[in-house]
């Protein structure tokens, strides 16, 4: 049975079917469902508000979802993200979902959407932190949408993807950004890489994002949509370029993130200040 009042939800790459009915919104479901709203009922028993809630099945076997009010930052709310106490926002509201996680036992029959091979399995992963997934509403309410990508990863697979797109670590003209490096090193100290977990996460920056290429390569050849469109759109020579960009300049992010923890340690080591 339609509700009358639903209305379509737009944006994205993968919006099809996806409504909104009052303060829900009914998704297509599919194997990985149970295993999804298992995670998100976790989160908030977690104390992470930051992800909608789940509400079970609609009569038509869609998935129902509390909806989550304000404006998806990507494209026209990017500059939200411009600040650098925005930028640590994002890199502690990633943490908070992490250490979330931490705990999550996964029901013994999950099934999991996750059709990009992980790096790692710690902890069930986003894997699609980014600002077209960031719903803005106020300074109080920030949170992550789409989570039905969600899947065994690690979070360092999850760190890489969103500096990709909140810095963002981009070769496009327009998006490129003279200060992506220390905004890199704010990120990675909102969130509190340790030096082991900096060292690893470069070389994981270019491999993460070229992943994205590949995957579209593979499913444009098998003919799969939205994926097939997106590869004829050129999504899969944005995300080569952005790779070749990251690696080109592994030495300076390597620089960035060892430096800010040389400072953040100088900081930790100094005496208090008399009162």
């Amino acid at each position: 049975m339609r509700h009358d009042d639903e209305q379509p939800l737009s944006g994205g790459n993968v919006s099809e079917g996806v409504v909104r009915v009052g303060d829900t919104v009914r998704r297509p479901a599919g194997p990985w469902t149970p295993a999804v709203h298992a995670l998100l009922a976790h989160l908030h028993g977690a104390g992470f508000g930051a992800a909608p809630r789940p509400l079970g099945i609609d009569d038509q076997g869609r998935e129902v979802l509390t909806f989550m009010p304000g404006d998806v930052v990507w494209p026209d709310r990017f500059s939200l993200m411009d600040p650098a106490r925005q930028l640590a926002r994002v890199a502690r509201l990633i943490r908070d979902f992490h250490d979330a996680v931490q705990d999550f036992m996964p029901p013994s029959d999950a099934r999991w959407q996750t059709p990009i091979p992980a790096e790692g399995s710690d902890i069930i992963a986003h894997n699609d932190l980014a600002p077209w997934n960031l719903v803005v509403a106020d300074e109080k309410r920030w949170a992550f949408i789409d989570w039905d990508g969600a899947g065994p990863g690690s979070r360092l697979w999850d760190v890489a993807y969103a500096v990709h797109g909140f810095i963002p670590l981009s070769a496009h003209p327009d998006w490129q950004r003279s200060d992506a490096a220390n905004r890199l090193r704010v990120f990675a100290d909102a969130y509190g890489l340790d030096e082991c977990e900096r060292r690893r996460l470069v070389p994981l920056l270019g491999r993460r994002t070229r992943s994205m290429h590949d995957f579209l390569r593979d499913q444009a050849a098998q003919g799969v949509q939205p994926w097939e469109r997106l590869w004829a759109e050129g999504h899969g020579d944005a995300w080569r370029n952005d790779a070749e960009y990251i690696e080109q300049h592994e030495d300076l992010w390597m620089h960035a993130l060892l430096a800010g923890l040389a400072c953040v340690a100088g900081r930790l080591a100094q005496p208090p200040e008399p009162r």
